[in-house]
């Protein structure tokens, strides 16, 4: 379980205003954004690795 950063403001900062993201959204992102990390060979934690990204901006959520 992740403590930090705390779930709903990952949730806030990956949905926009016109489009609000849910908890199923987050979900999605964050295990796409996993399995890339896990591809690149990162020693980092690919799940907090990803919610970091989002909490800085630099992952965000588009729809297909």
């Amino acid at each position: 379980m992740i403590n930090e950063p705390v779930v709903d403001r990952l949730v806030e900062k990956l949905g926009t205003p016109e489009h609000p993201a849910s908890r199923y959204a987050l979900c999605v992102v964050v295990a796409k954004r996993a399995r890339q990390i896990i591809d690149q060979e990162q020693n980092q934690k690919e799940i907090a690795l990803a919610c970091q990204e989002i909490v800085s901006g630099k992952l965000t959520m588009t729809k297909d």
